[in-house]
Parts: C-alpha cells; sequence; structure tokens
C-alpha cells in the first residue's frame, strides 16, 4: 500500500487538507490536472449521469488509494519573554 502512496504522491495525486467537501478525491483529481474543485466535482457528476454507478466504485477506491497532503511545516513560534 505504500508503493501505491508513494507512486500517486509522485505524480501530484494527493487529497489536500483545503477544499475537501467529503473525501478530498476531486479536490485532488482538480488540482492535479489544473481545475477547479468545483468543475472537477461537476465532471465527477456528469460522468455519474453518462456511466451510472461507475464512480459510486471509483471514488471510494480513490479514497482509500490517494494519500493525504503532508501537513505544512509551520516553524516553531520564537520564545516570549516576560
Amino acid at each position: 500500500m505504500n508503493a501505491v502512496h508513494d507512486t500517486m504522491s509522485r505524480q501530484g495525486l494527493v487529497r489536500p487538507r483545503d477544499g475537501r467537501m467529503v473525501g478530498g478525491v476531486c479536490a485532488g483529481l482538480g488540482r492535479r490536472f489544473g481545475l477547479d474543485p468545483w468543475i472537477a466535482r461537476l465532471l465527477f457528476v456528469l460522468i455519474l449521469f453518462v456511466i451510472p454507478g461507475s464512480q459510486l466504485l471509483v471514488y471510494p477506491i480513490l479514497w482509500i488509494l490517494m494519500p493525504a497532503e503532508p501537513p505544512a511545516y509551520t516553524a516553531p513560534a520564537p520564545p516570549t519573554t516576560w
């Protein structure tokens, strides 16, 4: 499973921490292909009408296989002196 996560991370397929609705799959696909997350979601729903049921299988599989975006590094705050 780690090999799949590493491969997807290298290709830019990660579920972002911001812009998620359910699992972040459409937001991650949109980011990877340069689309707004809402356009990716709309395309996902439109494809659901063309090929019914396929996305209901694909979405959970991608949710499991796509790694979450690593947390952004935040530098520790400097110590305060009183």
